[in-house]
């Protein structure tokens, strides 16, 4: 945990409804569509302020403890605590619950809204991070273009290089398609098994972070290289990156909690 922004300012600690209020502006809630169980927004209110934040990927029970014993008031994540659907709040729920009430613990989620963000998103981020030219909105889902594409000319197995540097992490290169890659897709998460829909948008090349069996026999037969990143790995750079902007905006202090899981 590395705390990197410091208050500079004198001025009062923002609220927390006028914080969530922005956040739903800037990832455009009222309009991203997403799965239900996402739930993007204010999961779960504290008393009213907000005085440091924390990133995380998931809402699980380790990393709401890594918060409070980092002084959090409000968790950013990207995966909260909803994905199960309504359930009794019994077991892992009713502690997680416990904690944040208890701890005076704020949780913001936002799942494809920050995929699909333009400035702060996990696509452009990865994208960035991995040097991929002028990349443009790819492939649809529920009404919104949710990853990117570029086009280049990329041996491979450079790319794996970068997105092994990017990510920290080994790249699983599953080389179904041409050695120089021309035509890139890029969709973070667990896009794996949507290879035949990447490559129907006409990609040579499809990154993102994991996928089923399948999809490697797949690939091979689509003619497309297919690049597993992580999960976990490609979905950090959203949420440090909202974090740092909103530390920025409203001179708070920040840390990234990071919990891999390694898939």
């Amino acid at each position: 945990m590395k705390p990197t922004t410091q208050p500079t300012s004198e001025t009062p600690p923002p609220t927390l409804a006028g914080l969530s209020d922005y956040l739903d502006r800037l990832l455009s809630h009222d309009t991203v569509s997403d799965w239900p169980q996402a739930r993007n927004g204010l999961q779960v209110e504290n008393n009213g302020t907000v005085t440091k934040l924390g990133a995380a990927v998931d809402a699980c029970e380790t990393t709401f403890r890594m918060a409070l014993e980092a002084g959090v008031d409000l968790l950013l994540v990207h995966h909260g605590i909803f994905w199960s659907g309504v359930a009794p709040v019994t077991g892992a729920a009713y502690r997680k619950l416990k904690l944040a009430i208890e701890g005076n613990l704020a949780l913001y989620s936002s799942h494809l809204p920050l995929d699909l963000h333009p400035d702060l998103g996990n696509n452009v981020g990865l994208a960035r991070a991995i040097g991929l030219p002028d990349p443009v909105p790819f492939f649809m889902e529920k009404g919104n273009p949710i990853g990117l594409r570029s086009e280049t000319a990329l041996d491979r197995d450079r790319l794996r290089q970068r997105l092994e540097e990017a990510v920290g992490a080994p790249v699983k290169l599953i080389p179904g398609g041409p050695q120089t890659a021309r035509k890139i897709g890029l969709v973070t998460g667990g896009a794996g098994g949507e290879v035949f829909k990447a490559a129907g948008e006409g990609v040579d090349t499809f990154i993102t972070g994991e996928g089923p069996h399948w999809s490697y026999t797949a690939a091979e037969e689509l003619g497309v290289n297919l690049l597993f990143a992580g999960h976990y790995a490609t979905e950090t750079f959203g949420v440090k990156a909202l974090a740092r902007h909103l530390a920025g905006r409203y001179r708070l202090p920040w840390v990234f909690l990071d919990h891999p899981t390694g898939l």
